[in-house]
């Protein structure tokens, strides 16, 4: 955790220094730069892991007292329709793709439900379902990965391109983007403004697991009329959302004294940096280009068709 926070420290004084690329991007960058250059002990291993999960959910919490419970209702609901045209688009092209490329079932599954929901989370909720070989789920992994590093470095430069505004780039990134923390990454280092609304937006797209879970073990268990799958609402379902939730309330309500959300602010903007770096050490590049050219391309296709899709629904209703 220590590795994590004072390479964090660094990357948050180079985004104040070089504010057009940001904290975020640069706690990714020294993260990778470190993991693939110095290597990572294993004395690490539990502080990262710890600092790239429960770090990030902690940060999202915090951003909450930020927010008004109205806002984060408002915002979430008018997202949703862009949310579930993206998804289908996922599941539609990961299967059709799959199917031309010749890849395993579970696998075109696991990139899809990545793609679609929430990165690794959405991976490790289905996987006990559909049961995919170990070399699978880290396939899928690893691929999901590298679109949210290539999408934090990328999305924030192409909005400015296109002139997308703070709202039209937040609902972009929190349906386009993967991972949660790559989501956040993207938003706040576009502006603060795209930074709230993309939290929000990812954390309405993420309640989606539980849906999609119970779909996926009812198919399961149609194509296997002795399957013993079964699904636990409460280890799937994300609960830091409902903390964020709580936070949020409490901004609302006047629960919080003003002179703490400037703080509180920024400590949350700190650890989503720390949280980023961590994720930046748990990068193996080296393994990531033993996986070969098949699933990577299977992600970049699901990626792009989702990315497409998402500002396609936003040219219609006028929001970009």
């Amino acid at each position: 955790m220590l590795l994590a926070g004072g390479l964090g420290l660094l990357a948050s004084w180079l985004g104040q220094k070089f504010p057009l690329i940001g904290g975020p991007v640069f706690g990714i960058l020294l993260g990778m730069v470190w993991r693939n250059v110095m290597g990572l002990s294993p004395i690490f291993t539990s502080g990262v892991v710890f600092s790239s999960r429960q770090v990030l959910k902690w940060s999202i919490i915090g951003l909450g007292f930020g927010l008004s419970f109205g806002q984060v209702l408002h915002t979430g609901a008018s997202s949703l329709a862009v949310t579930l045209v993206t998804l289908t688009t996922a599941f539609a092209t990961a299967w059709i793709l799959g199917r031309w490329m010749r890849l395993n079932g579970p696998l075109c599954t696991l990139i899809g439900v990545g793609t679609a929901i929430c990165g690794g989370s959405a991976i490790a909720a289905v996987a006990p379902i559909i049961k995919p070989d170990d070399h699978e789920t880290a396939l899928s992994i690893s691929t999901i990965f590298l679109f949210n590093v290539i999408a934090v470095l990328l999305f924030p430069l192409l909005g400015h391109w296109m002139g997308m505004s703070d709202h039209g780039f937040g609902l972009w990134a929190g349906t386009a983007i993967n991972d949660t923390s790559s989501v956040v990454a993207a938003g706040y280092s576009y502006s603060t403004a795209a930074g709230d609304i993309a939290t929000i937006v990812k954390l309405t797209r993420a309640t989606l697991i539980i849906p999609v879970c119970l779909v996926t073990a009812l198919w399961v268990a149609w194509r296997n009329q002795h399957s013993e799958t079964r699904v636990s609402l409460a280890r799937i379902f994300p609960w830091f959302i409902l903390w964020f939730l709580v936070a949020s309330g409490a901004r609302s309500l006047n629960l919080v004294p003003e002179v703490l959300i400037g703080p509180l602010h920024a400590g949350s903007q700190f650890l989503i940096v720390m949280a980023l770096t961590a994720i930046g050490l748990s990068s193996d590049l080296r393994r990531m280009a033993l996986a070969g050219a098949r699933p990577l391309l299977l992600g970049l296709g699901v990626w792009a068709a989702v990315s497409l899709s998402s500002l396609g629904m936003q040219l219609l209703m006028g929001t970009l």
